[in-house]
């Protein structure tokens, strides 16, 4: 197949001319909007039906992802295929249907996302002389912008979130791109042996597992992160030689990377939080920066409520998911329908409050109560819809939450991101005059300190405090009185499952922490925390989390306050703004009265989280127990198991509560025996 003569300039397409679903012998029936996949395996290796068939192989694993149709695309003279799953939800017809070529035939794509403002993009197009088109999906603006504008300023033009991989036909160069922020995911590394290297490239690991000579190697760097974060952190995959696209970057992939068989290509940013953060703080008083705020939610919600399928909303009962939806009810032609899981366990049912606020809302809500078997029956699947080593225990209730809200909608608005951008987290929240008292106590006394709220076990301090899971929030505080009390310390005995003791045979490998822990210019202690949990828990937990437990239910979950013009907006504000007299959130809080009655919202921060701790002790110990055999953990990594078991007896015997940490051994056990990869 010949690429064809292509102008030089990115503006490649004709006045009059747009893209178009790539059809004929190049491409099979396509409809997609919801998983990417591909390789390239280099000029004339691969008859094109070959190619098709191993990219088609890949998507098939992803299914879940775009149950509504499935493409492929191809290229046998540059020895590349795309190919793709699609969940339809904007342009439900063949107009929408991808891979998509440009009108030009320069640029070929495999999209997942949304962009948000789509609609406007088209308008300035049209504008612009850019016309014909063949139908109304986001899919075919987003191509007629890039072969206007480049790959990299039409990105900065989007407000959405997604993943892309962009073939340029001309250039022979492959371009891989995730939004600002990592709300879709993107994996790219290498298959086969030395002379036969292909490219690879998916929205889920599982789909490289479907390539020929795919052989995976556990990278000892990543597995020592994923201990500390009970999540591996981007760039890094638990593998070798397979990474992450960053949040906000391009990476680029020619035919000079190729033919070397190796590397992880160039990585470019496209948009920096480092950046936004260093600019000045907006001049506004408490009155302007509320109104803002709400207008810059109006729109985000207003843009993100629109598709041709089903909208709803999760809703807990807490600060931004209340206010999520209480901007949907005032934006949505239709009543808004709300979901809610609830638990029969003492601190971890919020469903109570969920129907409260969505009685004062008038929502059309459906709440369903799980006994802890319903639950627990869910644990087997998840080493297949996490196909990375993945820890956060409120995993299972997102994913009930997920299958609950799509026996009804097709897509659902999430309020995450407020604690990150308002400064909602309990570590932020600690005063700093706390720290400060902390700092001016001997070593020894702190020492003695921790070492007394040690000595009460869990349970008994969740008995007398005065939240939920009071007895780990303590321990968090002993982990803290004894590290140096530094605004670095602080985070990682606050965020950190395994610190430096990691339960590796030879120790810990050299690298210091999951996430870069270099304060934005201007930043105080609590701003320089909520920008490492921007980088790093949000993007490779929270994300991680939301995406793979909707997308196994072929839900797509969309975050209103990651809108990037929103993440801009919350950092240009002072501190004050966010935190006051101890409480966080504080301007999302008054934008919230307006809507819902302060009586409704105010109580102890939960969590969306299972009792596991508890289960570790009943019904889940002898599952628990097998994997934590020192015959089990010797087989799997080069785990020490010693401090493991020494971990596990603890917390049996309810003496400590190791849940996070022993989670996400367990995790790792149940994926390292699922996918069977070698150290």
């Amino acid at each position: 197949m010949s690429t064809g003569d292509f102008p030089s300039r990115p503006g490649c397409c004709s006045r009059g001319r747009t893209a178009l679903p790539v059809r004929g012998c190049e491409a099979r029936k396509a409809d997609g909007m919801c998983g990417v996949a591909g390789l390239w395996s280099g000029s004339g290796r691969l008859a094109a039906s070959e190619l098709a068939r191993r990219a088609e192989a890949m998507a098939a694993t992803l299914a879940s992802r775009g149950p509504d149709g499935a493409g492929v695309w191809s290229d046998a003279e540059a020895g590349l295929a795309l190919s793709h799953r699609r969940l339809a939800v904007v342009d439900l017809t063949q107009a929408g249907a991808q891979p998509m070529a440009s009108a030009c035939g320069r640029y070929v794509l495999s999209f997942n996302g949304e962009i948000y403002n789509h609609r406007d993009l088209r308008r300035a197009l049209e504008a612009r002389g850019v016309g014909g088109w063949r139908g109304t999906s986001d899919t075919e603006t987003l191509l007629a912008l890039i072969a206007a504008d480049g790959l990299e300023s039409a990105l900065g033009q989007c407000v959405g979130a997604f993943a892309i991989a962009l073939w340029d036909r001309r250039e022979r160069r492959l371009q891989l791109a995730r939004d600002r922020i990592g709300e879709k995911p993107l994996y790219y590394g290498w298959s086969g042996s030395a002379g036969e290297r292909a490219l690879v490239f998916a929205s889920e690991l599982k789909a490289l597992h479907a390539v020929p000579g795919f052989a995976p190697r556990i990278d000892r760097q990543a597995l020592s992160l994923y201990l500390r974060a009970n999540a591996v952190p981007a760039p890094h995959t638990i593998y070798r030689d397979v990474w992450k696209v960053r949040p906000g970057h391009i990476v680029m992939l020619g035919e000079d990377t190729l033919k070397a068989g190796g590397g992880a290509g160039q990585s470019r940013a496209v948009w920096d939080l480092a950046e936004v953060i260093a600019r000045p703080l907006a001049a506004l008083d408490v009155a302007e920066a509320e109104a803002r705020l709400e207008e810059l939610l109006l729109d985000a919600v207003g843009q993100q409520v629109l598709a041709d399928v089903p909208v709803g909303a999760f809703l807990s009962g807490g600060i931004d998911s209340s206010l999520i939806t209480a901007l949907m009810t005032r934006v949505s032609a239709t009543r808004v329908k709300t979901f809610t899981i609830g638990f029969d366990h003492a601190g971890f049912d919020e469903a109570p409050h969920a129907r409260a606020v969505a009685e004062h809302l008038g929502t059309e809500h459906t709440e369903l109560y799980l006994g802890p078997e319903a639950v627990r029956a869910e644990i087997p699947a998840l080493a297949d819809i996490y196909d990375e080593p993945f820890a956060d225990s409120s995993q299972l209730p997102t994913l009930l939450v997920s299958r609950l809200a799509r026996s009804q909608v097709t897509v659902a608005l999430s309020g995450d991101a407020g604690d990150e951008l308002f400064c909602g987290y309990n570590r932020y929240l600690m005063p700093q005059r706390s720290y400060a008292a902390m700092r001016a106590l001997p070593v020894p006394l702190r020492q003695l300190a921790a070492a007394g709220i040690g000595a009460v076990p869990p349970a008994t301090w969740d008995q007398v405090g005065p939240v939920p899971m009071f007895g780990v929030k303590l321990a968090k505080v002993a982990r803290m009185l004894r590290s140096p009390l530094d605004t670095r310390a602080i985070y990682r005995a606050s965020s950190e499952e395994w610190g430096e003791g990691l339960p590796l045979m030879g120790g810990g490998d050299s690298v210091a922490s999951p996430v870069d822990l270099t304060p934005a210019v201007r930043s105080t202690p609590e701003e320089a925390m909520m920008l490492w949990d921007m980088t790093g828990y949000l993007t490779d937990d929270i994300l991680v989390k939301v995406d793979r437990a909707s997308m196994a239910n072929s839900l797509e979950v969309r975050i209103p306050l990651l809108d990037h013009r929103l993440v801009e907006f919350a950092w240009s504000l002072p501190l004050d703004l966010k935190k006051r007299d101890g409480r966080g959130k504080w301007l999302l809080r008054r934008v919230l009265s307006r809507h819902v009655p302060d009586a409704l919202i105010d109580r102890p921060k939960a969590g969306f989280a299972v009792p596991v701790g508890a289960w570790l002790r009943g019904p889940l110990r002898d599952w628990a127990e097998d994997l934590l055999s020192p015959d089990a953990l010797c087989a799997s990594a080069p785990f020490d198991p010693a401090p493991i078991r020494a971990r596990w007896e603890q917390h049996l015997a309810g003496t400590h509560d190791w849940t996070g940490s022993l989670w996400g051994v367990l995790m790792f056990q149940a994926w390292a025996r699922r996918w069977g990869a070698a150290c």
